[in-house]
């Protein structure tokens, strides 16, 4: 299991990292184009926000993962006992659930766009509406390998750090 939970993450990172590399070649192609250094091209911008969509898509359930979400736990980690360990349970459990819920309409929406394009790029929308499927499906995903682990023993539902395992 934390094999598979590693693959994920370096998956998710690999394509995070890809996402944020488009921006900058395209950011790096717009300036060129603004200063006179070779022809403008108008796609740029269009790219740019979708990448940015999918950098934000991917990242989190990375940040679900690390627990660098938005997490108010002042008050049931000072709880004693097993406490903690069960709400976060229950908040890992809600976040599958609620996530799940949302995958569906997701795919609806996902597929809507199959009959527009971007109006500079020509990209399919549906490859751009996806970001919103890739979010549910990555949240789903990282809390379900964390329900696991914490059923499992192999891990307490923590925020996981990767510089912590150096």
């Amino acid at each position: 299991m934390h094999r598979l939970t590693r693959i994920t993450e370096h998956v998710f990172r690999t394509l995070t990292g890809l996402s944020f590399a488009v921006i900058g070649v395209a950011v790096v192609l717009q300036l060129m184009g603004r200063n006179g250094l070779m022809t403008s091209v108008v796609w740029t911008e269009e790219i740019s926000r979708f990448a940015l969509l999918y950098i934000a898509a991917l990242g989190a359930g990375l940040a679900f993962r690390s627990g660098d979400m938005v997490n108010v736990d002042l008050v049931s980690e000072s709880l004693p006992g097993r406490a903690p360990w069960v709400l976060r349970l229950l908040s890992a459990v809600a976040t599958l659930v609620g996530t799940l819920a949302l995958i569906a309409p997701a795919w609806r929406f996902t597929s809507i766009g199959a009959r527009q394009t971007a109006p500079a790029s020509g990209i399919r929308m549906d490859l751009v509406h996806g970001a919103v499927l890739v979010v549910m499906v990555g949240l789903a995903l990282f809390a379900l390998l964390r329900i696991i682990g914490m059923l499992r023993g192999s891990e307490d539902g923590r925020p996981h750090r990767p510089e912590e395992e150096i």
